[in-house]
């Protein structure tokens, strides 16, 4: 793998560039994407994401050029915790699912074409990783935030929400390129929307069959031991959520 790129603006289709912020982790891969999205370089730009209120990198992405909007993929301070003071510095209104979110505008409605940049965006609300989770289609692109990341699986609030996000994912035309809150671009992403799928479904038999051995009070640790023991002990706290979400899902679905 190459060295991540901080601080460099980096073209990634005619529409959008990435400028990636400096906070690596297990979590957030490389580091949050802060995504530029305008359709020619003399229109005023739509900031996707800023990230942490880290100053160095909100001073380099207000150098990307004028701003007419910020929208934020939902309320996650490594994508969101910057937006405000992004937002002042750049003199642009703040949209988001979560109306707490917002600064100067309204919240989004799910399935709204927001024209900004010079570009059509098409909100889609697709919660499980977080209630206020959306996506943003545009061009035949689709900016995910963390519903599907460039590499690995996400930590889940929601599974039942997660399982019907993917499969509105699945439906966009084949070849749409995934542009993640984290990680690389996907260059199919309903083709990556299925493959999430399949697994969250196989994680799903997993914890059903750890169960029947566990009995079905297991504690969502004792679960990710049995499920997750051939995954890096770093990744079991994260894990847990995970497991809490399927253990909810099967829960309800026993429940009728």
């Amino acid at each position: 793998m190459t060295a991540p790129a901080y601080g460099v603006l980096r073209q990634v289709s005619g529409t959008a560039s990435v400028l990636l912020e400096n906070n690596p982790s297990s979590m957030t891969l490389e580091g949050t994407n802060s995504w530029v999205l305008r359709a020619a370089p003399d229109v005023p730009a739509v900031v996707v994401d800023p990230g942490y209120r880290d100053l160095e990198h909100l001073e380099l992405l207000a150098g990307a050029g004028a701003v007419e909007l910020v929208l934020l993929t939902h309320f996650h301070p490594d994508h969101a915790e910057g937006a405000p003071w992004f937002a002042e510095r750049v003199g642009a209104p703040v949209r988001a699912f979560d109306p707490a979110l917002c600064v100067g505008a309204s919240s989004f409605v799910d399935g709204e074409v927001i024209s900004a940049g010079g570009l059509s965006i098409r909100v889609l609300h697709t919660p499980g990783h977080t209630g206020d989770s959306v996506s943003l289609v545009l061009d035949g692109q689709v900016l995910t935030g963390d519903t599907i990341l460039g590499r690995g699986t996400t930590v889940l609030h929601d599974l039942g929400d997660y399982l019907r996000s993917l499969r509105k994912l699945i439906e966009l035309p084949p070849g749409t390129v995934g542009l993640p809150g984290h990680g690389p671009e996907l260059l199919d992403l309903p083709a990556t929307a299925r493959e999430y799928l399949a697994h969250r479904e196989q994680r799903l038999d997993q914890v059903r069959s750890a169960l029947q051995t566990l009995g079905a009070d297991a504690t969502p640790r004792q679960v990710v031991e049995v499920v997750y023991a051939d995954v890096d002990r770093a990744l079991w706290a994260p894990a847990e959520l995970s497991v809490q979400a399927q253990l909810d899902y099967l829960r309800s679905e026993e429940n009728g």
